[in-house]
Order: C-alpha cells, then sequence, then structure tokens
C-alpha cells in the first residue's frame, strides 16, 4: 500500500488511465535486471529507478572512465575509477531512495546469471559484446522472461524485445544467429557514439520496461532501428527461426 509521499511522487504515471493504481503497484512489486551500466544502462536505470521499480538490479564489472562521461550520464566527475554498477547504484539511490537497488560490480555467467534473470520479471541487456548478448539471451528464454535488447554505434541505434512467453516472438539468436566470427565487440571505443544516442535507445528500453511490468500498452514487436543523421526509424518484421539453437529448445 503506498503512503502520501509514494502518491505524490508517482502521481503523474498514475493519473495515466492506462497505469492507474494497480499498474503503479505493480511497478513497486517488480524486478528488473539491467545487465551493464553503461551509455545504454545509464539512462534505462535512472528512468526505472525514478518509475518506482521496486527492485532493480545492475551489474557491470567495469570501472568509470573519463571518455565514459560523455555519454554515461549515471556517473559523474568524481566517479572516474569506481565500479560502473556501484557508481550507478548510487545515483538512483540519489534519485529515489525507496527502492531496492542491488549493484553486482563483476561479469555475470553460467549458473549465476541463469539464477539472476529466472528471479527477475523483466531484463535489459545493455551490454556491448555478443557473447554477452547470446548468454543473456539464452538465461531469458531458459526462464521465460522477457528479454530488451538495445544496441548503439556511430549514429544508430536499434531495439527488440524478445518474449519467450509468446510462442510466436523470435529471441536474439534467432535475429543474430550464433556463427564462429569470435566475440566481436560492439565498441564506442573504438567506432565511436554520437552521446543523446545511447540516451534515446536506453530510454526506449526503459519504456519497454515500464510498459512490461505496468501492465500498460502492448510490448514492441520485431526490429527498430534509428538512422541518427536522417532522424528517421525503420521497423521490421522477424519471425521466429523454428530452427534456432537457443529458444526451439525452450518452445
Amino acid at each position: 500500500m503506498m503512503d502520501d509521499q509514494a502518491l505524490l511522487r508517482y502521481s503523474r504515471q498514475i493519473m495515466l488511465p492506462e497505469v492507474d493504481i494497480e499498474g503503479q503497484e505493480r511497478l513497486l512489486s517488480a524486478h528488473a535486471v539491467i545487465i551493464g551500466a553503461g551509455g545504454l544502462g545509464s539512462p534505462a536505470a535512472l528512468y526505472l529507478a525514478a518509475a518506482g521499480v521496486g527492485r532493480i538490479t545492475i551489474a557491470d564489472a567495469d570501472h568509470v572512465e573519463l571518455s565514459n562521461l560523455q555519454r554515461q550520464i549515471a556517473h559523474q566527475q568524481a566517479s572516474v575509477g569506481v565500479n560502473k554498477a556501484q557508481s550507478a547504484q548510487a545515483s538512483m539511490q540519489a534519485l529515489n531512495p525507496y527502492g531496492d537497488i542491488v549493484a553486482i560490480d563483476q561479469h555475470v555467467e553460467g549458473a549465476a546469471l541463469e539464477h539472476l534473470v529466472a528471479s527477475a520479471d523483466v531484463v535489459l541487456d545493455c551490454t556491448d559484446r555478443f557473447s554477452s548478448r547470446y548468454a543473456v539471451n539464452a538465461a531469458s528464454q531458459k526462464a521465460g522472461v522477457p528479454l530488451i535488447s538495445g544496441a548503439a554505434i556511430r549514429f544508430s541505434g536499434q531495439l527488440a524485445v524478445f518474449d519467450p512467453r509468446n510462442a510466436e516472438c523470435p529471441c536474439y539468436a534467432c535475429l543474430y544467429p550464433p556463427d564462429d566470427s569470435g566475440d566481436e565487440a560492439l565498441s564506442c571505443a573504438e567506432s565511436g557514439v554520437m552521446a543523446p544516442l545511447v540516451g534515446l535507445i536506453g530510454s526506449f528500453q526503459a519504456v519497454e520496461a515500464f510498459k512490461l511490468l505496468s501492465g500498460a500498452g502492448t510490448a514492441h514487436q520485431g526490429l527498430s532501428i534509428f538512422d541518427g543523421l536522417s532522424g528517421q526509424w525503420r521497423h521490421f518484421q522477424v519471425r521466429r527461426d523454428p530452427a534456432c539453437s537457443v529458444c526451439a529448445q525452450y518452445r
């Protein structure tokens, strides 16, 4: 039951008929897991914390560097040298001290990743390596937990929602089948990225998480790609691959 302070804090969401008291209470009782506290994870984490998601676990083994501050808005000048998950945790708690924010300052993999994902109501993949994306996707499919995937590089961003509860919904591996090309990094350090672009895509991930957790609206379908140079969105329908090496074993 929300007290008067909570009702006031979340009043602009509660007045939305698609959310109302019931939707806000669902947010307050939900658990979101965010893998990656960088450019995408920063805005996603801050907005979900502000919106009142009751429990958020954020995981990242990296430490804040000066070059991160151009786009990773959960971190401050004083955060340089601090673990990113811990830095983001502090920013989230400063924004909304009433949520349960858990920071994991190491790589989460194997059984630990599966256990973490299984404990969540939604997972946001804010990583920048294919190996991490495939691992999070596999854990999501195994646990039956919706996955919101975002990516941003140079002037291009993309978003997709993979919901294993929907038998027709593809998974990340349907869209990008694993191959033997190795662990190619989607590296902003090597390729560069426009600062507001990661904010746009990370916020888009937060929007989808908000909807899934509150029950408002319907989840994003297919793959959306944004071209920052032209300001145009392109949307693609993506079919599930019945021979997918990942989701086929759980459907």
